[in-house]
């Protein structure tokens, strides 16, 4: 709906491909209860999940629909599902969250005449002979492109050649009423060393992160293998979400390496937070670049050391040498002896460096600036003022 005929508080209709799980999913979420906040109308638009029932707790309307669709006929009979959407709701706004999806979001909004955004959330794998760059390309084609890093950015300058004038760097919130040190009690912290059988007075580094290939575990484990320490303990959190064959792998792999007592594999955690707090480094040796990290910053906000591959929008999220440190990727060894210097810290340097770390995070990632800046990018659209969240 055109600014000029708008009457009404903006109308913001989100579109991605499902509400499974995952960093989209999460920040669909979260955009959608700071435009609550400000009054403004949240829509969702998702072929549905789990999460949809954060929606419904937040009041806010999701419409399903088979965007998750990569299939062209579907995408294209899509655009006449949101041209509906968009007129029955008086949308201002569409704001796309991936690929197929913004293939239909795109040219719905064009017939609409509605305004149009994108946030690139990743670097998109561009197949061989980049035959995928022009499918992936719909996600420049937005007024304003939201961008979760700078890495991301230049990205999109250097891949797809998106005009610098209309990209908006926005990076990822956490929710630092959840990721507080202060909130997490001991019975928590006990009940999770309990179920992973830690045994006491034992350093614990962490790699939370689903089980694939390049998320980096195989690193992590060689990496240990060069520390050569068995008076530390090793946990892998996270899901192969049904890919056992790479978890067969990691598992050969520990006993290979002689380390079945110190690597242990546990699963996803409901209670991360919690997990954050029994580890003493907390670790991201993903081999690819990542496009934000958030595991990296949710460490940092609870306030434990981190060890990052110096890649990716690693450079941006943590502050080398003093909130952590940072590897080059695919690197036992560096691994390993950056490992050993953050478990050698005393108390007193990590208390500070723990302070420090919270600071960072509270400073530059929390769901309320994230919250803020995209309003902003909004508003920037529809000519309005940016208006302000009260959400931490």
């Amino acid at each position: 709906m055109s600014t000029e005929a708008r009457t009404h508080s903006p109308v913001v209709l989100q579109v991605l491909p499902s509400l499974v799980t995952g960093g989209v999913e999460r920040g669909t979420v979260d955009m959608a209860a700071s435009m609550l906040e400000v009054g403004w109308t949240p829509l969702v638009v998702s072929n549905g999940g789990p999460m949809v029932r954060e929606l419904d707790r937040l009041g806010v309307k999701h419409i399903p629909l088979p965007v998750h669709s990569k299939k062209p006929w579907v995408i294209k009979d899509n655009i006449a599902r949101l041209e509906k959407v968009i007129r029955d709701h008086e949308v201002d706004i569409v704001h796309a969250r991936s690929r197929a999806p913004a293939w239909s979001a795109f040219y719905a909004a064009q017939n609409t005449h509605t305004h149009f955004v994108t946030t690139f959330h990743g670097t998109y794998n561009l197949g061989p002979f980049n035959l995928k760059q022009p499918y992936n390309a719909i996600m420049t084609r937005g007024e304003r492109v939201i961008a979760i890093s700078h890495f991301i950015a230049e990205h999109m300058q250097a891949v797809y050649h998106t005009d610098p004038e209309k990209i908006r760097v926005v990076h990822r919130g956490v929710d630092i009423d959840k990721f507080d040190p202060a909130k997490v009690s001991q019975e928590r912290i006990i009940q999770l060393a309990q179920r992973w059988r830690l045994p006491d007075g034992y350093p614990v580094v962490m790699l939370p992160g689903r089980l694939t290939r390049w998320k980096g575990q195989e690193v992590l484990i060689e990496a240990l293998a060069v520390l050569g320490r068995k008076d530390v303990r090793c946990l892998l959190v996270g899901s192969d979400q049904g890919r056992t064959d790479y978890t067969d792998e990691l598992k050969a792999l520990i006993n290979r390496r002689g380390l079945s007592e110190v690597v242990h594999i546990v699963g996803d955690c409901n209670d991360m937070p919690a997990a954050y707090m029994l580890t003493d480094v907390v670790v991201s040796a993903s081999t690819d670049p990542e496009a934000f990290g958030r595991v990296i910053v949710e460490a940092q906000a609870m306030g434990r050391p981190v060890v990052a591959t110096d890649n990716g929008a690693g450079r941006e999220n943590v502050l080398d040498g003093q909130t952590g440190l940072l590897v080059p990727p695919k690197d036992p060894a560096a691994l390993a002896l950056a490992l050993d210097r953050v478990l050698a810290i005393g108390h007193d340097e990590r208390q500070e460096r723990a302070r420090l770390a919270i600071d960072f995070v509270r400073e530059n990632f929390t769901r309320k600036l994230m919250g803020e800046r995209t309003l902003a990018v909004y508003a920037e659209v529809l000519g309005l003022a940016a208006p302000r969240t009260e959400a931490a």
